[in-house]
Order: structure tokens, then sequence, then C-alpha cells
């Protein structure tokens, strides 16, 4: 496994001087070690593959993919379609459709990625049934590497970061950008501030705010 290699070309391009390729040589081997892991390699960095860089204007951060066979497809929060909705999409989509009061599109929240919505995880791999399992497996120092790019992008981008995990690097983010923090839509957490929080109104009003068009997240 390259995990380099496996990069979209634009992503690559853009990552190399940051790579943390001492970091990230560990932990193919660890991946290797592993054996099974969600979501399956070829989608590892299926939320680059969605998301162009030119086009990135939210980053949506999670905490680390679905743990059960099916669910995980590289994107945060997102399930397969006619894969059943795990509970933290369940509310997170209740949640949106609260805040919104509109529908979610038939395709799913896999939408928001074509219209410049990064879904990306802390953590971009997990161990089959055990949630947090790849959380020391080096993992942070590939994903603090993409978002030290996308900080370091000219343009005002809203970073709306769900749960503790994603909530560390705020204080990273430049002040040219729009920071949201929020609670995760876990069944642990979500009835402890994230319903009601409305997170994808205030991600647009603070664009339109900055004079920024807003995230169409009706698909």
């Amino acid at each position: 496994m390259d995990l380099f290699r496996m990069l979209p070309k634009d992503w690559r391009e853009a990552l190399s001087p940051r790579w943390p390729s001492a970091t990230v040589a560990e932990l193919e081997k660890r991946l290797a070690a592993e054996g099974e892991f969600y979501p399956p390699q070829e989608r590892i960095f299926a939320a680059l593959e969605a998301t162009p860089l030119a086009d990135v204007r939210c980053v949506l951060l999670g905490q680390d993919p679905y743990h059960e066979p099916g669910q995980a497809m590289g994107l945060a929060f997102a399930v397969p379609s006619g894969v059943r909705q795990p509970p933290s999409l369940r509310n997170l989509i209740r949640e949106y459709q609260s805040d919104l009061g509109v529908e979610l599109p038939k395709e799913g929240i896999s939408v928001w990625a074509r219209h410049g919505v990064l879904m990306l995880n802390t953590v971009l791999t997990v161990r089959p049934g055990a949630a947090r399992s790849h959380h020391r497996l080096g993992w942070l120092a590939v994903t603090q590497c993409i978002l030290e790019t996308v900080n370091a992008l000219p343009r005002t981008i809203a970073f709306l970061l769900l749960g503790g995990d994603a909530a560390e690097y705020a204080s990273r983010i430049s002040q040219r950008h729009i920071v949201v923090c929020g609670v995760h839509p876990s069944p642990l957490s979500a009835h402890r501030g994230f319903f009601g929080s409305r997170p994808f109104s205030t991600v647009n009003r603070l664009l339109s705010e900055r004079g920024c068009a807003p995230i169409n997240w009706n698909g």
C-alpha cells in the first residue's frame, strides 16, 4: 500500500510539501498488519476524490468511519445508497431537516461533496466492530496535513467541526476562515447540544456575513 500514490493528483501535489512521510510509512505497516478495516482500501481517500481542492468551500470534520459492515464509504457521516442509516447519521439528518426545513436529497448527504463540502474524518480507517480503534495508528498526522493545506487557501473556508476530536483543530485555523464547533451527532451526545444547534444555517449565515455564497445543503 502506498497511501501517497493513492491520493488524487490535485491533492497529492498540494499535500506533498507537508506530507508526513515517516509517520505514513509506519501507518502503512500498521494497516497491513490489521488485515480487514473500513472503509475498503480504495475508499480511504474518497472525500478527496469527491471534492477537489479547488472546489473546497466547507470542511465537515467528524471522528472516524462507521465500524459496521457496508456502512463506511470514505465520506464523513455518509453511507452508500440503500444502506440502513446508523444512529449518528439519523441524528444528523434530523437536525438538518429541523434547521433548514427541507427534505434530504434522494442521494443522501453525500451530495454535499459536489457542492464544495469536504466530508472528512479525523481518522480515515477503523477496525470492524471497534470505534476509534485506529485513532493512534498515525492518521492524525495525515488529516492534519490535509487541514493545514485547506487552511492555507487564500479564500474563506467554513470549518464545521463536530465532536471533540474535530474541535481540537479549531485553534489551528486561520482567522480569515469561519469555524463552527458543534457536538457530535452520536446517540451518546446528540441530546447534549447537537439537537437545536442549527449548524448548517449557522455556516451559511457566517459565510453570507463575509460576502461569500452559502453552501447548497439541499443537493
